[in-house]
C-alpha cells in the first residue's frame, strides 16, 4: 500500500518509475523494487530507533 500511495503522490517514486520503465522495466516490476526499497528502509529505521533505546 506504501508503494502505491508513493507511486500516487510522491513526485520523486514517479519520477524514479519514469526512469525504470524507460530503462525496460514493467510498471509490476518498478513496483516490486520499491516494496523492496521500501522494506529495507523501514527495517533500517526500526533498528535504528531498537539501538537507541
Amino acid at each position: 500500500m506504501i508503494a502505491v500511495c508513493r507511486l500516487r503522490y510522491d513526485p520523486r517514486t514517479l519520477d524514479y518509475m519514469h526512469r525504470r520503465v524507460a530503462e525496460g522495466l514493467s510498471k509490476k516490476d518498478v513496483l516490486r523494487c520499491l516494496k523492496r526499497f521500501i522494506a529495507r528502509e523501514v527495517f533500517n529505521d526500526m533498528k535504528t530507533d531498537f539501538e537507541l533505546t
